[in-house]
């Protein structure tokens, strides 16, 4: 008697709190669908990556604006385009060389990347950033800002500028990197270069009413490149701005070329010298 009430208690238990059994084979076939052996070291590599795009950009911001004898403002500029022309280089055929959460996602946009591995790129460039700001906020004390970004006008001047010259950024990223009748040997050169032009173009300075010249918006490009220098100066001025403008420069620019991109099977277009 006593042993038929303890079973039917426990049917009774069973029935209230149902075991839920998923097969490990079923997770671990999911989890290789989406996420290759070699996943991690992708993800190690854009922390890397990220991490040296941001120690070399910002530092070098950060030193031009304490002393421009010794990194002008114009060096200062070209310094992003070159860490990015190295990288891709470096760890390109590892991890693609994003370093930008908006580029990953412009990727993504046009089916260049899966969306299930965007949250871990995204989480590996703002940690290896973060890193990174944090590491000159020790080596360039008692300096306070170390490579913020914030816009010199209004905000919708500086959105503006984002936009433009990260669309730019990725219009190429997006010929050279995706496009297969593109010279993919020149990819590390020709996004490095729209970079640098881009940044001296963002990075140009305005008259101001007060006769002072100031950079547009600082062409970060890159929310990344921002957040991380923004947590370790704790310094957020206009950080939506450098959010937003990366992102929509992004998806406009990977769209745009999607757009115009000739099929496989079309006959080649002549270009004409006049």
């Amino acid at each position: 008697m006593e042993i038929n009430r303890q079973q039917n208690f426990n049917d009774l238990t069973s029935i209230e709190n149902p075991k839920i059994n998923v097969p490990l084979s079923l997770i671990s076939r999911h989890f290789k669908e989406n996420y290759p052996p070699d996943f991690l070291k992708k993800v190690i590599a854009e922390i890397i990556s990220s991490y040296l795009l941001v120690f070399v950009t910002c530092g070098s911001a950060a030193l031009s604006s304490r002393d421009e004898q010794k990194v002008s403002k114009l060096g200062a500029s070209m310094t992003g385009g070159l860490i990015v022309t190295v990288m891709i280089y470096a760890v390109g055929h590892i991890s693609g060389a994003h370093m930008n959460p908006a580029v990953t996602l412009a990727f993504a946009a046009i089916r260049h990347f899966p969306w299930k591995q965007v949250p871990f790129y995204a989480a590996a460039q703002l940690t290896g950033a973060t890193c990174a700001a944090f590491t000159l906020r020790v080596l360039l004390h008692p300096i306070q800002y170390i490579g913020t970004t914030s816009p010199s006008g209004t905000h919708i001047q500086a959105l503006i500028m984002e936009i433009v010259v990260t669309f730019s950024m990725m219009f190429i990223t997006s010929a050279v990197a995706t496009d297969t009748k593109a010279i993919g040997e020149l990819a590390g050169i020709a996004v490095g270069s729209s970079v640098c032009i881009t940044s001296i173009l963002a990075g140009t300075f305005k008259e101001t009413w007060s006769h002072f010249c100031r950079p547009i918006s600082g062409g970060s490009m890159n929310p990344a490149r921002t957040i991380g220098p923004a947590i370790a100066s704790n310094y957020y001025n206009g950080i939506w701005v450098y959010i937003l403008g990366p992102v929509c420069g992004t998806l406009l620019g990977a769209w745009s070329y999607s757009f115009i991109r000739v099929p496989e099977k079309a006959t080649n277009a002549r270009i004409h010298f006049v």
